[in-house]
Formats: C-alpha cells, structure tokens, sequence
C-alpha cells in the first residue's frame, strides 16, 4: 500500500436517475375505438449503491471517478405496461467507509461487512399511469403523473481503517519496525520523523493457525488533535480499533510522560478513544539492562506493559500473548 496508493478521503458528485413518467395512454381497437384509459406506470430511476468488498483497502479509484450517475427510468406504455427501472450503480467500497453529505455534514451510514449493500443516492419513484386515476365521475382522465426527479447531492466518502490493534506513538517509536516483524506487510522504515505517511496493516500470525490485525498508523505528536504534524488525519483511523498498543521507545527521557500526552491527544480528539482497552510496550529494549528496566517498570502507568524489541526478538511472544487475551476477554 504505498503512499500514493493510499486514499481515505474522497468527495463526489452524484445524480441518481429520474423516474419514468406515467403514460396517458388510452385503448383503441378495430371494433373499440373509445376504449378505456390504459396507461401504465413508469419506472423507477437507478439508485447509486455502495457495497462493502474485504478485499478493498482504500478509495482510490473513487479518486479519478468524481461523478457517478444511475440511469433513468423508462415511462409507462399501453396496455398498463410499466416502463423499465433505470439501471441502477454498485460502487464497491472498503470495509470502515462512512458516507456522509457534503452539505449537512450528517452521516448518513457505514459499510462494515463484507457485501453489505446501501443506498447512497435513491432513484426517483416512476410516475402513476392514467388508470389510476380512473373513477365513477371521472371515467377518461388524459392525464398521468410525471416521474419523480433523482437526488443530485455531493457525498463525502470517509475510510476509517477496521484492524483489531492500533498503534499509536511519536515517529520513530518503531511502529512499523514492529509491523514488519510480526506480520508480512513491508511499511516504509527509516531514522527520521514522519516515516509513515499512510496507515499500513498486517496480518499477525498467533498460536494454532490464529491471527489478528494490526494497523500501524502515521506517527502522533502534541498538538495532533489541533491539526499540527499529520494533524488530525489519521487520529480517525483509531477509531475503529478494537484496542491500542501504545509504543514509546526505552531511550525516550520520560517514558510516562510521552504516554501521558499521546493518551492526552487521543482525549481531546474522541474522548471516547480512552474507553478502549490499552498495552503499552517500551519498544528498543535492547538498550536496556535487567537495572535500568527495574527503574523504569517503578515509574511506569498502570496499564498491561512488556518491554520489547523488534530487533532481537524479545517480548514479541509475550506481546502477541497479552494481545490476543485482550482481545478475546481470557
């Protein structure tokens, strides 16, 4: 997935089809030249769908497709033959893309499984031929309903990421370092802030043929929630995590105190963030001596913790461990 790959954010223009109008139409044979009205209704217009699809990971290709437009309805004919409904659009999405209305900024709804169908913009209704307004005082009407007009609206499309782990540190904490170790994703890694521009996920293999997924997300700093570094752009993607490992690096000066104020961000953000179950790993901790982790565990926030290193190895299994019984309640 790499970074120009990578779309969470689209907006697009849609016009879903106009309903068919209802026909006027009245029966006339050889040997009934007065027959009576026998208009039929016209077609619905085409509704313009999203579909969730697992095996989408982002909205690129809604990048280069801005406006996307249903067919309209078809009007009624003679002998009440309703018209055709106008062809109606499927747009596959991810799993985690949240539709809202460019105008209102409401949401209107999420796809979060696999073949889950909604409607984004719906076709107009067709409109009702002639016989239906047939009556004992009104027996020839000679006219029937027009159809109805399709919605024309801007939509914004949001991915927020779906992954079991979020993780969540400063840059160079060694998120994606970890990443690559635990799972077969190949994030970008390099000795400078801002590394990872977009999210990456993994597949992390467990005990017995389990697993989970994992999302590293780009690198938080103070004031993130206000827009400064990658601002706010990725803080949504947490969201959808079932849990989140905080990383914060053994050479950091403050350790508690570099969590303190990524939970902080996380706060000002989506206070509803803190209601999540929380690991804190110390990542590099082949820095570390048996002394100098003794010293840090006393001043360390009282969460579940493991010291780690992506490096030598040491900890992943225990990490992998206090994961999985996090995330399934043992």
């Amino acid at each position: 997935m790499s970074g120009s790959n990578f779309v969470d954010y689209v907006k697009i223009y849609c016009r879903s089809g106009n309903g068919g109008a209802g026909s006027a139409h009245f029966r006339r044979e050889k040997f009934e030249p007065k027959g009576g009205p026998d208009g039929g209704d016209g077609g619905r217009g085409g509704h313009i769908i999203l579909k969730g699809n697992d095996q989408m990971w982002t909205l690129l290709h809604l990048k280069y497709q801005r406006h996307i437009f249903a067919g309209n309805g078809v009007s009624g004919s003679k002998q009440q033959s309703t018209g055709a409904d106008g062809k109606d659009v499927t747009v596959q999405v991810p799993l985690g893309t949240i539709a809202r209305n460019n105008t209102t900024g409401e949401v209107l709804f999420e796809i979060t499984s696999h073949g889950d169908e909604k409607i984004l913009a719906k076709g107009g209704r067709g409109g009702q031929g002639n016989t239906h307004f047939k009556s004992s005082t009104n027996q020839a009407p000679r006219y029937a309903q027009p159809g109805e007009a399709g919605i024309e609206e801007e939509f914004i499309l949001e991915l927020k990421i779906l992954a079991d782990v979020g993780l969540v540190g400063f840059p160079n904490a060694g998120k994606s370092t970890l990443l690559s170790v635990v799972s077969a994703a190949k994030p970008k890694i390099a000795d400078y802030a801002f590394t990872t521009l977009v999210p990456n996920l993994g597949i992390v293999s467990y005990r017995d043929d389990k697993s989970f997924v994992m999302a590293d997300i780009p690198g938080i700093i103070e004031g993130a929630h206000e827009g400064k570094g990658l601002g706010i752009r990725f803080l949504r993607h947490i969201e959808r995590n079932s849990m989140l490992l905080f990383m914060v690096p053994a050479d950091s000066k403050n350790i508690k105190g570099e969590y303190e104020i990524l939970v902080n961000e996380l706060r000002m953000y989506n206070p509803e963030l803190l209601d999540k179950k929380r690991v804190l790993a110390i990542s590099k901790s082949d820095l570390l001596d048996e002394e100098l982790m003794n010293e840090i565990r006393n001043d360390l926030p009282d969460i579940s913790r493991v010291f780690i290193s992506a490096v030598t190895g040491q900890g992943i299994i225990a990490l992998k461990d206090m994961i999985w019984k996090i995330l399934n309640n043992e």
